[in-house]
């Protein structure tokens, strides 16, 4: 909005400067800061970074985050400034999402050492994965067991396979002792110390009581894509469980049939074998004589 005023011949123009919102919001990807002159907002910043990060979405953290943890791949350690300029971020943004890293243990910070220290002042912190950030990359574990099972039935047959998948099953369950007396307490403990194993081993095993019997239920299986190929390795492990718990247990549903979880049913009571009462035994026919009371002549 323009006011004008006139002085004599001068006509003066002003600007009146609440109504100028021109540089007091600024886009910066992560907040709205107001009240920085264009100069103060801009500085430090590469040229056409302004661009870039404004390409970027306020709410798309999954291909801003997924661009720096690449760079902690390929470059790290590396400060936060210097991600800021590959990537042409503002450094709240960056650091904002280098903290929840942090956070959440994917990477560490620390001091740049001396000699890597350019000018003055406190050194620049650098930034690199952890152990825990980078497992959680893509990986081809899947492709590798894949094939070394391949390989393995080529050389020894599916038997092979089969006493691969059971050392394995009984390697998850290793110190765990069969069930002594079916009770149904003992049972349940027995089928909860099963899945404290599986969870250790990755599969996130939890129990439930369903009517008369428990579910051991797995949430996640770490070799799921493998299982698709070599049912043995699910085939191995129930065999496993029914070595335990000393009774018939039912898989209900797996993960590598598709389901959401691998279900597992585990009867709480074990029915006697019925034992054959002496008076049911079929008894040999009687030797039957055609005696008709006359003596033989």
């Amino acid at each position: 909005m323009d006011v004008r005023f006139s002085a004599g011949r001068a006509l003066l123009l002003v600007r009146a400067p609440l109504l100028d919102f021109g540089n007091e919001f600024r886009h910066t990807d992560v907040v709205k800061s107001v009240g920085l002159r264009k100069s103060d907002g801009m500085a430090g910043r590469p040229a056409g970074a302004a661009s870039s990060a404004a390409s970027v979405p306020a709410g798309a953290e999954g291909p801003t985050r997924a661009a720096i943890v690449q760079l902690l791949l390929e470059e790290g350690p590396i400060t936060a400034t210097a991600i800021g300029t590959r990537l042409g971020l503002a450094p709240a943004g960056v650091r904002r999402h280098l903290d929840a890293l942090i956070d959440s243990g994917q990477a560490r910070a620390a001091r740049s050492a001396p000699w890597q220290q350019k000018g003055r002042g406190r050194p620049a912190k650098q930034y690199q994965l952890t152990a825990t950030g980078r497992g959680k990359l893509g990986h081809a574990y899947d492709d590798l067991a894949g094939a070394a099972i391949r390989q393995l039935g080529e050389i020894g047959g599916e038997q092979a396979i089969t006493e691969f998948a059971r050392r394995r099953a009984r390697t998850i369950v290793a110190g765990i002792d069969a069930v002594g007396e079916h009770t149904p307490e003992k049972t349940e403990a027995k089928a909860e110390e099963i899945a404290e194993a599986c969870t250790e081993a990755g599969f996130a095993a939890t129990t439930r009581k369903v009517g008369a019997g428990v579910q051991i239920c797995q949430h996640h299986c770490p070799v799921a894509h493998v299982a698709e190929e070599f049912p043995q390795l699910c085939e191995a492990e129930l065999e496993v469980f029914r070595e335990l718990l000393g009774t018939h247990v039912q898989r209900l549903a797996t993960i590598a049939n598709g389901d959401c979880a691998c279900t597992t049913h585990v009867p709480l009571m074990v029915m006697p074998t019925p034992k054959t009462s002496p008076s049911t035994v079929a008894q040999p026919a009687a030797v039957r004589t055609n005696d008709s009371g006359r003596s033989a002549e």
